[in-house]
């Protein structure tokens, strides 16, 4: 399983990419080998606010429906559009074309809270 450098990774199995003060968030590859085949993503609209933690929206597969978890608190700048006509994107490529939401960063301190991609292993084998 590939769980890309770059990235910052929460408990609750979402990533975080960095970029300026922008954040693109999705959800980890184990955490969609979990879930199973996604097969609908409930997203927020741009300009809603959510803290660390807090649920932004959820994902759908074919046996369960889960949460989406916020990795640091910000102001969500975009959606990804494609996910609501093909959430498939999340199966086939979740680092990629399957990105949920970008974020302005409101609390970049936060980041000290997430794992690197080593540490987010270790987490999921334990």
């Amino acid at each position: 399983m590939i769980f890309p450098e770059d990235l910052k990774y929460s408990k609750e199995h979402t990533w975080l990419h960095i970029g300026d003060n922008i954040g693109t968030v999705g959800i980890t590859a184990f955490a969609q080998s979990e879930l199973g085949e996604i097969v609908y993503a409930d997203l927020p609209n741009v300009g809603y606010s959510f803290g660390q933690g807090k649920v932004f929206g959820s994902v759908e597969a074919i046996k369960t429906v889960s949460d989406l978890l916020m990795p640091v608190s910000g102001k969500v700048v975009e959606t990804n559009k494609k996910l609501l006509q093909t959430p498939t994107f999340i199966n086939d490529d979740p680092y990629g074309e399957g990105w949920m939401i970008k974020i302005e960063i409101t609390n970049p301190a936060e980041i000290e809270n997430l794992l690197s991609a080593e540490q987010y292993k270790l987490n999921i084998n334990q």
